[in-house]
Parts: structure tokens; C-alpha cells; sequence
């Protein structure tokens, strides 16, 4: 992985003058927005606390909770709640395995993480973090009235992608927790096919029922 600022690639103007302009984007967002969807979170959570990578999931998955009002005027806890603990949860698998990259510069920097706290148990806890993203999506679809393409694709397609990143990454090796970070696009890639996958079964039996109708109200 190429740090740019790190490794002198970009100097500090540069960077600022970058940063300046993703800040003005994101506000320009954000203006957009209501003032329930304003999340203020994160910044320098490091400094403060073991836990920043829950401080992020708790923010950087909000949209799971704005989403389903958003589009249909209310919200569904039973549903919604679910997901987002589903959110909160990868994130801090994910982003654990992230933070292993720079144990060694925040133990410098006197910063903390997930991966300080966790240490050598990080393999097994966040073993539990993936076995909970796929119980709370599971639980989300049940109560979302999915049908079996949904849970085939979150308990087989992504409980292996998860299980196979747990068991490939080595947590002291910065190149191996990148390419394990960056398969977590594969498992976000295996959940959206198992909701499309769903999609087209419920269409494909609403066809089948519209046709079995006819087919009677033919008859007779």
C-alpha cells in the first residue's frame, strides 16, 4: 500500500489542498441533507478511546437507518435496526484488520485502536464480529420477508468470503491485511447479488400467481 503523504510522493501543501477540496465536496453533501442525517463523529477518537473503529461503524452505516424512510416515508425497526447493527459490525471487522497497518505508528503516535487493544485475540473476536454481520443480516431479511436466494447468498456467499478472510490474513503483515481490507468489496458484491437474487424470485412468483389467475378466472 502506497501512503502518499508518507512516503513524500505529495508534500503537505499538496495535501492540505487536497483535503480542502474532498471537505468542500462533502459539505456541499451535506448541506443537502436534512438535520437528522448531520452526524458529527469520529474525528480524533483515536486520542480518546480503544474503540474509534465503533465510533466509525456507528456513523459511517447511519444510512442504513435513513434509506428505508427515506423512501418510503417511515421506517421499519425491525428491519432497519437489524441491518444496521449488520453495518457496525463488519465495519469493525474490517477496519480492525485495516488498523493492524499501523499498530506499530500509533503506538508511536500514542494513539489507540481495535488492533492495540486486541492484539493476538484480534482472530478470534473478530471471528465473532463476522459470525454477528451475518446473524444480523439474517435477521434483517427475515424480518424483511426475504426469500431463500437472500439467505443462501449472505449465509454461503458471504460467511465463506468472511471465514476465508479471517483465515488468510496475517495480522503482522501490512500487504496481507491491505488485500484482506480490500475483499470486503467482494462481500458487500455478494450481498447486493443475494437482495437482487431475491428481487427476481419474488417477481418470478408474482408472474407465476398473475398467470395461475388468469388461467382460472379463464377457465371459468
Amino acid at each position: 500500500m502506497i501512503r502518499p503523504l508518507a512516503s513524500g510522493a505529495i508534500n503537505q501543501s499538496q495535501a492540505l489542498g487536497f483535503l480542502a477540496i474532498q471537505l468542500t465536496g462533502g459539505l456541499a453533501v451535506l448541506t443537502q441533507l436534512n438535520l437528522y442525517s448531520v452526524v458529527i463523529i469520529y474525528p480524533l477518537m483515536k486520542r480518546i478511546t480503544y474503540w474509534p473503529q465503533a465510533v466509525l461503524g456507528l456513523a459511517f452505516n447511519w444510512g442504513a437507518l435513513l434509506g428505508w424512510p427515506a423512501m418510503l416515508g417511515s421506517s421499519d425497526w425491525t428491519v432497519t435496526l437489524p441491518l444496521y447493527a449488520a453495518g457496525v459490525t463488519w465495519t469493525l471487522m474490517y477496519d480492525t484488520i485495516y488498523a493492524h497497518q499501523d499498530k506499530v505508528d500509533d503506538v508511536g503516535a500514542g494513539v489507540k485502536s481495535t488492533a492495540l487493544l486486541l492484539g493476538e485475540n484480534s482472530r478470534m473476536v473478530l471471528s465473532g464480529f463476522g459470525a454477528a454481520t451475518i446473524a444480523f443480516l439474517c435477521l434483517s431479511g427475515y424480518m424483511g420477508n426475504h426469500g431463500w436466494p437472500y439467505f443462501v447468498g449472505v449465509l454461503f456467499g458471504g460467511g465463506s468470503q468472511l471465514s476465508w478472510q479471517l483465515a488468510k490474513v496475517d495480522f503482522n503483515n501490512t500487504q496481507s491485511c491491505w488485500r484482506m481490507f480490500k475483499s470486503n468489496t467482494w462481500f458487500g458484491f455478494i450481498i447486493f447479488l443475494a437482495i437482487v437474487a431475491d428481487k427476481m424470485y419474488k417477481e418470478h412468483l408474482s408472474e407465476d400467481e398473475a398467470d395461475g389467475d388468469d388461467k382460472k378466472l379463464s377457465g371459468n
